[in-house]
């Protein structure tokens, strides 16, 4: 296979004109963040923020100057642009005063309806976490699957640019099709449709893209893909809590979003700054979830409280949210996680499936109101 050489790239981008300015999108100094992996191309066209929604035909014709060539196998393009900081308060006047009380000012509009609904998509909801290795994945995708169960239209969108595991834990591989040459068709697999970073590029190919171009692919994953009619989107957002997702959580209508931490201290710190983070945005925090609470051993079945117990369920206390239930450290629930069978599709009679399903149920009721689905008895597995 001959290489694809970033010459090439920019040569094929060459041909194509930014429609108002007259001249090719290369000299305009537009194209930034190009990545060439194994055939796989990526990169961004920086517009000014005015400009982005009418340059949508730009963004298509640079992807299809460069699929064009050979040996290209994929091309990824995204329109960036950077908005201009809001003005800060005068220098008499302290920002926190500013923001409170009567001398506030006019109230700040409300964020929902700033941010722009999915089409056909009635709930949007986020599974976060402060760190990463908490298990925030695993948790999405079973709740995902929770929800399937109880009987809803369900989406998942891997916000995880850098990581995405979707497409490896919903065990589906090749990359959507795009039948009106438009819009994306999601995969799909155990009833849900899927829309991943993981099924444009290859799994082991790095990303390394500013937190603009990471925002202008999401927004593409959002809008630019035939969802269909989803009752609920469950959103699996990269973990901590830096410009991906804080932009994530001001732009995307969501209904609220659920923390997932373990029970040390360490990891309930990090789960303190993602709910601190929603709160500032006025997203709600619907509930925690305190995930490997404990380990129960297949051979004697002795209980071990590997990392610590009960700490997410006194943190939700604490902070005055709900308490959403405890997901043990368990073989079947890794193993199917790692082999893309997850525990709650395909083995729905175990005892952790059950603690998804109600866990969707009571996140569900909180986002539609009481009475919208029975919320199944509480399980505690022992």
């Amino acid at each position: 296979m001959a290489e694809v050489t970033e010459q090439r790239v920019l040569d094929a981008l060459r041909q194509v004109r930014d429609p108002e300015k007259g001249a090719d999108i290369v000299s305009l100094g537009m194209i930034s963040g190009l990545v060439i992996r194994d055939g796989n191309v990526g990169f961004a066209i920086e517009v000014e923020p005015e400009r982005g929604p009418r340059l949508e035909p730009l963004r298509k014709a640079a992807e299809q100057a460069v699929e064009i060539l050979p040996d290209v196998l994929s091309v990824t393009a995204v329109l960036t642009a950077e908005t201009k900081a809001a003005p800060r308060p005068p220098a008499d006047r302290p920002a926190a005063h500013a923001a409170h009380g009567p001398a506030a000012g006019p109230a700040r509009p409300n964020p929902m309806q700033q941010r722009g609904a999915i089409p056909g998509v009635r709930t949007i909801v986020a599974v976060a976490s402060g760190k990463g290795g908490v298990g925030k994945s695993t948790t999405a995708v079973n709740l995902a699957l929770g929800f399937h169960a109880n009987g809803l239209k369900v989406g998942i969108l891997d916000a995880d640019i850098y990581g995405p595991s979707m497409p490896r834990m919903l065990g589906i591989s090749g990359r959507p099709a795009s039948p009106d040459g438009k819009k994306l068709a999601p995969m799909q697999n155990y009833g849900l449709k899927v829309m991943s970073m993981g099924f444009l590029v290859p799994e082991d190919t790095p990303m390394i893209w500013r937190g603009p171009m990471v925002m202008s692919a999401l927004q593409q994953m959002l809008r630019e893909v035939d969802w269909g009619e989803l009752d609920i989107m469950v959103v699996d957002l990269p973990p901590g809590t830096g410009d991906a997702q804080l932009t994530m959580a001001q732009q995307v209508p969501l209904a609220g979003a659920v923390i997932v931490s373990t029970p040390q201290d360490i990891a309930l710190i990090d789960a303190r700054k993602g709910l601190n983070m929603f709160t500032k945005v006025d997203v709600p925090v619907l509930g925690i979830v305190e995930n490997m609470s404990y380990f129960l051993c297949p051979h004697c079945g002795e209980r071990s409280d590997i990392f610590n117990h009960g700490g997410a369920r006194r943190e939700a206390e604490h902070l005055g949210v709900e308490f959403l239930g405890e997901v043990p450290l368990d073989m079947a629930i890794r193993e199917t996680s790692d082999d893309g069978r997850p525990i709650t599709a395909t083995d729905p009679a175990s005892p952790y499936s059950r603690i998804y399903r109600e866990m969707a149920a009571r996140v569900w009721e909180k986002v539609t109101g009481p009475g919208a689905m029975p919320t199944p008895p509480r399980i505690v597995v022992e």
